[in-house]
């Protein structure tokens, strides 16, 4: 594999894939720092036996709401944790628009929330597990293919994948047993 362009030194050409490849590593540590917290959120769901989606918003590298599911608590099928947490999100900030705010969530979001997620202005999501029968940014639907949305979040997936779905996993095998 050649990693110079053309006339460039190969010191240089070094540093730039050790830098592309530091950042990115940079990153996923962040990414992976606030899934644990939005986990942290998706264990308290499960312990108020609901099903255990946890999720948080951050804004300039603090998190300013975290939620989890309350659907059955509030008796509300609004009551997801992208929506919670974005209601709260927005009580603290004062404003509708949460632009500038990143979204974590433990699963990926369904179609409400991906909208929630859409109208809120959120800048990125990054999620954990796929929802295979109800995601919205990809793996059952993706609502960002729609021409006349009028934004578009990044969408960051994967995320401590395996850890996620345990989660949700083992919360549905106890409740067939």
């Amino acid at each position: 594999m050649n990693v110079c362009e053309p006339g460039q030194d190969r010191n240089v050409a070094a540093l730039s894939i050790m830098f592309m490849c530091g950042g990115f590593l940079n990153y996923m540590e962040v990414y992976e720092k606030y899934m644990k917290e939005a986990i942290r959120e998706a264990e308290l769901a499960a312990l108020e036996d609901e099903v255990p989606i946890g999720c948080i918003v951050v804004k300039n590298g603090e998190i300013i709401a975290r939620a989890h599911n309350q659907r059955d608590k509030t008796n509300n099928p609004l009551g997801h944790a992208e929506t919670l947490a974005i209601k709260k999100a927005s009580e603290v900030l004062g404003d509708w628009q949460l632009v500038n705010c990143d979204l974590y969530v433990t699963i990926e979001p369904c179609l409400m929330c991906a909208g929630a997620i859409i109208q809120s202005r959120i800048n990125k999501v990054v999620y954990g597990a796929p929802d295979l029968k109800g995601g919205a940014f990809g793996s059952s639907i993706n609502v960002l293919e729609a021409s006349n949305i009028n934004h578009r979040p990044e969408i960051v997936s994967g995320v401590l994948a395996d850890e996620c779905a345990k989660i949700i996993k083992d919360y549905f095998k106890s409740k067939r047993s």
